[in-house]
């Protein structure tokens, strides 16, 4: 059994590396928020229709994301194992399949009206969107592109640089929004089309910075000679390790949006209550799932040694912090809720009062699963280092729509607890994930 004492070396290489990485997924976070309130002082209509758009395009942006990060355990296995070639065609692996997956996808963004027809849009916001997705659609390459750089760099614990950019891509892609957006400075007036614009300009900047300086700190790697030679073999085990991490991570997502639907039936105040809450919830979690990137790094360097000490205490480690973090959060969130909820809410709104009502709640079961939902994507994300994803993701999608989604409807909607009952229903999904979870890595993968 590993003692505590033994997991002090393994907890410094992990905030090293994590809280960069913690760095780069809020700055990720921050595009999304600076983008709802330009477009918000823009238009309503115009931000009501990006954000339609920009479901769409998260929804299939995120299975292709796997194929990224699948390269990070691949990477940092070899890097580990002194295997520079085997990091190279990992890494070109990843961009042929994260690119093909842009090219299958691209149709379903350039042909996006109909669907939003079909789903039931107005005509009007179906237009606008579908317009937005005319350009933003293409950023699919340069956003995976990125994922991809940046999976490499991280792989070889290289987490610095990546928040730097990611936090440089926020401040430009602000800029660019007061441009294109509201047509200063003499530039067009484009509106949603220019937040998308701003969007692909600022992530093919990210592309070019983050490939020059790959190019410059490894040049023995020799990344982007010969990108066009296949690697069938590679790619063949990016790609049975990425879909299924796409997948589980689409699993989760859709959890979210169907709880946003179902507190949707119980009126507007409580749906902006979900809203504001799920923002809460989602800046905390970013702190988890940066600490798990680092983990998942580390115990795939340690895989690439064969050393399965260290793989334990990894795992250790990175539950003993995620659990730190976790009480840290749930402190904050229970002390002050109504503060917290009033930062989202205009005074002068008329239904203030009932969405801090339904808000405090709703902190409140934030606070609780705080604990569930940090310790299950530790412990997804140490699988994923140890190259094990295609059980995982079964377990996910069970806990998420066998137990959180039912459970969600049978408390908040069936048994009346309303959007409270809803979140109830989320906890207890994230409760079964990491449950699930920590007994494959611990029974299936740590054994012995």
């Amino acid at each position: 059994m590993v003692q505590f004492a033994s997991l002090r070396p393994h907890v410094r290489p992990l905030l090293l590396l994590g809280l960069p990485l913690v760095g780069g997924q809020i700055a990720q976070v921050a595009i999304q928020i600076i983008d709802t309130l330009m477009l918000g002082r823009y238009d309503t209509e115009v931000l009501a229709a990006v954000v339609l758009a920009t479901s769409l395009f998260f929804t299939v942006f995120i299975v292709g994301a796997g194929f990224s990060w699948a390269v990070t355990p691949l990477v940092a296995a070899a890097s580990a194992a002194g295997d520079p070639v085997r990091v190279r065609r990992v890494t070109r692996m990843g961009f042929w399949a994260s690119m093909g997956y842009g090219v299958l996808v691209l149709p379903v963004f350039l042909l996006s009206e109909p669907l939003f027809l079909a789903l039931g849009q107005s005509p009007e916001l179906a237009r606008i969107a579908a317009r937005y997705l005319d350009v933003a659609g293409w950023g699919i390459f340069p956003a995976l592109a990125v994922m991809t750089l940046r999976a490499y760099l991280a792989g070889q614990a290289r987490a610095q640089v990546v928040m730097w950019v990611t936090v440089a891509a926020t401040v430009l892609n602000a800029g660019l929004n007061w441009l294109l957006i509201f047509g200063s400075w003499g530039f067009p007036e484009w509106g949603g089309r220019g937040a998308a614009t701003a969007s692909v300009l600022a992530n093919s900047a990210s592309v070019a910075v983050l490939a020059i300086y790959a190019e410059r700190s490894f040049p023995g790697h020799q990344l982007f000679v010969r990108l066009w030679k296949p690697d069938w073999a590679e790619l063949r085990q990016v790609f049975q390790l990425g879909w299924p991490i796409g997948v589980a991570t689409l699993a989760e997502t859709a959890l979210f949006s169907a709880a946003a639907v179902m507190v949707g039936w119980l009126g507007v105040a409580e749906l902006a209550a979900h809203g504001i809450a799920l923002q809460l919830a989602t800046v905390t979690f970013m702190m988890h799932l940066g600490l798990s990137q680092a983990a998942t790094v580390l115990i795939g360097q340690a895989h690439g040694r064969g050393d399965r000490a260290a793989k334990r205490g990894i795992s250790l480690a990175a539950l003993v912090v995620s659990l730190g973090v976790a009480a840290v959060t749930i402190a904050v969130l229970a002390a002050i809720p109504r503060p917290l909820i009033r930062l989202f809410v205009d005074p002068a709104d008329p239904m203030r009062d009932a969405i801090l009502a339904t808000g405090v709640g709703l902190v409140y079961m934030a606070a609780i699963f705080q604990l569930a939902d940090g310790a299950q994507v530790v412990a997804i994300s140490l699988l994923r280092g140890l190259q094990d994803t295609r059980v995982p993701m079964w377990q996910a999608a069970f806990s998420y729509w066998a137990v959180g989604a039912p459970l969600g409807w049978v408390l908040g909607i069936a048994a009346g607890a309303g959007a409270v009952g809803v979140w109830a229903g989320l906890a207890g999904g994230l409760c079964c994930a990491a449950v699930l979870l920590w007994r494959r890595l611990w029974r299936v993968q740590l054994a012995g």
